[in-house]
């Protein structure tokens, strides 16, 4: 491996690390509707105003040994988790999809799928500007890859189509309305083969945490659908063409 790709994959899981840090400001203040550019950084328990050298990802949380620097109360380790994984994230992404302009299309809207699945599996919400976010990320790449806009247009609409479908026949107790955007901004992305791939792989994933889940720790049936499909979005970004090629190459055997 060349030295300037390794450079490349290291500066990609340091600013993933950094990007972590503001995901996880997404992750708190979204769901209380507060200022996610203008409010200052402070501690949840005494409310101080926060200094630079408090909000060093990951270090910051080592340094102070997770405690709050001024009323020593403990810091969540959510923090340094989802710096974390938010930075081994952007580094899958560039590793397995080269890099290129639709590896920082994908990074972005992974930081934004870690926010809908803690998000989501909280309060069983995901806020519309994160779908509006990933949105804006998918007539990105409609534009830089116009001349399959057709590919795209179909994604954003096949699967969002059938789960609108589901929503109006159960009422709205069969999938959430924050679901059906998800995945119509997602295609877009994606792509049609791509976003049904990852229907079905969320499906298949939810099945089988949310049952394992319902019989170890008595969970109701009710489940956050978000996480699971955002983890199906997330495979089909890693290897999308690989598990498609795989699929037909079984189907014409």
């Amino acid at each position: 491996m060349h030295a300037e790709l390794v450079l490349i994959y290291i500066i990609s899981l340091l600013y993933g690390i950094v990007i972590g840090s503001f995901v996880n400001v997404l992750i708190y203040r979204l769901p209380k509707h507060e200022n996610i550019v203008t409010k200052h950084s402070h501690c949840m328990n005494c409310e101080h105003q926060l200094k630079w050298y408090d909000l060093v990802p990951l270090f910051s949380w080592l340094f102070l040994k997770g405690r709050c620097r001024y009323c020593k109360s403990k810091i969540s380790i959510q923090y340094p988790i989802i710096e974390l994984i938010n930075g081994f994230g952007y580094l899958l992404i560039f590793l397995l999809n080269g890099i290129q302009l639709s590896s920082i299309l994908y990074s972005a809207c992974f930081s934004i799928l870690v926010a809908i699945t803690v998000i989501d599996w909280r309060t069983f919400e995901i806020p519309v500007g994160l779908n509006i976010a990933i949105l804006v990320l998918g007539g990105i790449n409609l534009a830089l890859d116009y001349k399959n806009f057709l590919y795209y247009l179909i994604g954003m609409v096949c699967v969002s189509g059938f789960l609108l479908i589901l929503y109006i026949l159960t009422g709205g107790r069969g999938i959430g309305g924050g679901d059906i955007k998800l995945m119509g901004a997602a295609g877009l992305l994606l792509g049609w083969k791509h976003i049904i791939f990852a229907l079905v792989l969320g499906c298949i994933i939810g099945s089988v945490i949310h049952l394992t889940l319902m019989k170890i720790k008595g969970k109701g049936r009710m489940l956050a659908f978000g996480p699971y499909l955002s983890v199906g979005i997330f495979i089909m970004m890693l290897f999308g063409d690989k598990l498609i090629n795989w699929y037909v190459g079984i189907l014409f055997q």
